[in-house]
């Protein structure tokens, strides 16, 4: 159930029973408690499938609320298993002489962007020369405005903040024409406004922000075995495999001898799983706790959820998009 890899980590997630993943907890359609305790989002489904492939139940996790100064120290001191909560990749956070985390694939590709009020007029950025934006300060959003304006050779007027509560009370005050973050914190921030529906979002973006679950460096064996995780859910769903017909193609894969690229991604031949250190159907497992990557997607912030969020640079490759998963050879 786990051949000879050898990982600390894993082994210690093992003998615990449960996985124990960090995540925000405070942001609708990513990781969000309900009123009765619970957890959702995509960023906790990557939790449940990495539980599901590791121990076999999506339901052995233990999470941990961690704010934005508070994650990667809790990573690093092995408080957390993984990080899973609308982390941006870059180098600083990857180098070893910098947060020495080991990135798992991006799981949303996300950029800054600015909301309005939908009755404001404004429906470019070009449009908020000379006005007052709300920001909150110390974040790579205040940077990428100002480089962005300076682009434009456009003047504004930033309305800077502590906290992102205060940055939203003084954006449905009034006090500013816009507020400026990521994408994906705006639509899931509005979710909670008096009226949604009365603010909209630029088609501006005005940076690159591709969110991923982390691990440490100092357990290769175990970042591999979520990378792959991760890799598993976008794959299933370039091969339209869904939580609704995975037991159906488990037993056309069973059933004919063939479909070796199917048998290997389900483990009915084959090694991979082994060669992660997780068990030879690790990837039923994933599917089966979450589903596809696009049912992921989907449910938590797709048009069908609250957030509304169309897939854009989260659509497969063949479709335009770039969730694309190395072979599972």
């Amino acid at each position: 159930d786990g051949g000879g890899v050898q990982s600390q980590k894993m082994a210690a997630i093992k003998a615990r029973g449960s996985l124990i993943c960090g995540v925000g907890g405070k942001l609708p359609g990513f990781s969000f408690v309900g009123p009765d305790g619970s957890y959702s989002g995509l960023d906790v489904d990557i939790c449940k499938a990495t539980a599901a492939a590791v121990l076999s139940d999506p339901a052995k996790v233990s999470y941990r609320d961690l704010s934005a100064s508070e994650r990667f120290a809790a990573l690093s001191s092995g408080e957390v298993d993984l990080l899973s909560n609308n982390t941006t990749m870059s180098l600083s956070r990857d180098a070893p002489g910098g947060n020495a985390l080991s990135f798992a694939p991006t799981t949303f590709f996300d950029g800054q962007a600015v909301m309005v009020p939908a009755s404001s007029g404004i429906r470019s950025l070009k449009d908020v020369v000379g006005k007052p934006i709300c920001l909150q300060t110390g974040t790579s959003s205040e940077l990428n405005l100002a480089d962005r304006m300076r682009e434009l050779n456009a003047s504004y007027t930033p309305l800077k903040f502590q906290s992102d509560e205060q940055t939203y009370a003084a954006y449905l005050q009034g006090r500013c024409v816009a507020i400026t973050t990521d994408r994906s914190q705006l639509a899931a921030k509005r979710t909670g406004f008096p009226s949604p529906s009365d603010h909209i979002l630029l088609p501006d973006v005005l940076s690159k922000e591709p969110l991923n679950p982390a691990t440490v460096n100092a357990d290769p064996a175990w970042a591999d075995a979520v990378r792959w995780v991760v890799y598993s859910l976008i794959q299933a769903e370039e091969m339209g495999i869904t939580a609704a017909n995975i037991d159906a193609k488990v037993a056309e894969a069973k059933a004919n001898k063939n479909l070796a690229q199917l048998r290997r991604f389900f483990g009915v031949e084959g090694d991979l799983g082994k060669q992660l250190g997780l068990p030879a159907d690790f990837v039923v497992r994933t599917v089966k706790a979450v589903g596809n990557y696009g049912e992921v997607f989907e449910r938590n912030v797709g048009t069908g959820s609250a957030l509304k969020l169309e897939r854009g640079f989260n659509k497969q490759w063949r479709e335009g998009g770039l969730m694309y998963s190395p072979p599972f050879l």
